[in-house]
């Protein structure tokens, strides 16, 4: 997806309220992922699928083809591709993949410490003892890991309020699906 479009369809979302976390486009499908402080609720998703839709009969990404769109928050496993989204994930157990030649394992799993305008910090067992840092540009893609609660534990009831680890994991995304034909 080039910048242009990403940017459109940025503005579109941010006059709801809401950000543009990761937009895509394939082969029959758009999706949208979109968020803001404290989340966004099915309502929000609903009136951010009804504007994107507006802006792609406008601009049609797939050429006169048929495709669906999809928008829908992040849920629990979010992709950070900005600084602001690694700042928000700071104390959250993160993956990430980094750039092919690159120093180290490419593949690494650590707590996020910190984060600024440039880079960010993880810590974890293989990562050394004042852990490791990353700059943005030598990230491949990254994205927070939910960790199931201990059975049995408090924790399990604080984030389910008192339903399923699964069904908790269920609730935490919202999502809205729309097929479309362009004109």
């Amino acid at each position: 997806m080039d910048d242009e479009f990403f940017d459109l369809l940025a503005s579109t979302v941010s006059a709801l309220g809401l950000e543009l976390v990761d937009a895509e486009i394939r082969t029959g499908m758009v999706r949208v992922v979109v968020d803001r402080d404290g989340g966004a609720d099915v309502d929000a998703i609903s009136e951010a699928t009804k504007a994107v839709s507006s802006v792609l009969d406008d601009h049609d990404p797939q050429s006169g083809r048929r495709y669906t769109l999809e928008v829908s928050s992040p849920g629990l496993e979010r992709p950070l591709r900005a600084p602001q989204h690694f700042t928000r994930a700071i104390g959250e157990i993160v993956t990430l993949r980094t750039a092919s030649g690159g120093e180290g394992e490419r593949r690494v799993k650590g707590r996020l410490v910190s984060a600024d305008g440039s880079g960010f910090v993880l810590e974890g067992d293989e990562l050394g003892e004042s852990g490791r840092r990353f700059s943005y540009d030598e990230i491949e893609r990254a994205r927070t890991v939910f960790e199931w609660p201990a059975a049995g534990s408090s924790s399990a009831n604080a984030a389910g309020h008192g339903t399923s680890p699964r069904r908790a994991a269920r609730q935490g995304r919202a999502k809205d699906t729309k097929s479309l034909r362009t004109r």
